[in-house]
């Protein structure tokens, strides 16, 4: 699957005239704790022309399409509309620059876009996004007695990342291992959490849980946590100059 996905990185830049600067895995491939039959979210950065950014009208800033029967998705954000979300701290542009799972990248660009994305980083917008994402699936996972386990683990991820934040100032990992492996739970938690990560690599995407009673009162507990403290939580400083001047630098890094 790997050399399909090179290929058709290889014909988009080719048929839209653009550089990818970054091509990743997210969804739960990029998380840790993918089905068998899991999709592959393929998700880009990419770079235009200088001359595409000198119009008076903005032209299309995203891609997106489905290859294999819709078994690999791939989207993609122009580099300006990239780093007017990094701008806001927003979680799923954090996620794609965190990749464990890359197909192809600029190194360059991706050391510098980590160290703007921390320096610039707001621990109260990224909190609220986690947050609404945890209420909404734990609500589906206690709406009935059984719930696809891909739900329960979008709730129990989403649950932890605000636990995260409220006591790390670091960026929420994107690898959920790393994320509940260092943060103070009880170990039982730690060994139930590993446990049904693994077992989810054996079934597939369809399959119906239930149970799970200490790991939804853990989910209550960070949500109830969240709505508590978010507020308190700091926005983000930095600079929007720095912002701008890392787009003209890229830009400039790759102008022919």
């Amino acid at each position: 699957m790997t050399d399909r996905i090179l290929q058709s990185l290889k014909t988009l830049e080719s048929e839209k005239n653009i550089q990818i600067l970054l091509a990743c895995e997210t969804g739960s491939r990029g998380w840790g704790f993918p089905s068998p039959d899991s999709d592959y979210d393929v998700r880009l950065i990419y770079l235009h022309k200088k001359d595409w950014y000198l119009s008076l009208n903005e032209g299309k800033d995203t891609i997106e399409f489905f290859l294999e029967k819709n078994e690999i998705d791939i989207s993609g954000w122009d580099l300006r509309k990239s780093l007017r979300l990094l701008w806001k701290s927003n979680p799923p542009l954090l996620e794609r620059i965190q990749s464990p799972i890359i197909y192809s990248s600029d190194p360059i660009f991706l050391t510098e876009v980590n160290t703007l994305a921390q320096s610039s980083y707001s621990r109260i917008a990224t909190i609220h996004h986690f947050l609404s994402m945890a209420k909404k699936a734990l609500n589906e996972v206690l709406e009935s007695k059984e719930y696809k386990l891909k739900r329960f683990f979008y709730a129990l991820r989403a649950s932890t990342a605000c636990l995260w934040i409220l006591e790390k100032e670091e960026l929420p990992p994107i690898e959920f291992i790393k994320m509940y492996k260092h943060l103070n739970l009880r170990e039982d938690l730690v060994q139930r959490i590993s446990e049904l990560i693994e077992f989810k690599a054996s079934i597939s995407e369809g399959y119906i849980h239930h149970g799970e009673k200490s790991l939804i009162e853990f989910m209550k507990q960070c949500i109830t946590r969240a709505e508590e403290e978010a507020s308190s939580l700091p926005s983000s400083k930095g600079s929007m100059k720095s912002f701008n001047q890392f787009f003209v630098d890229t830009l400039n890094r790759y102008d022919n």
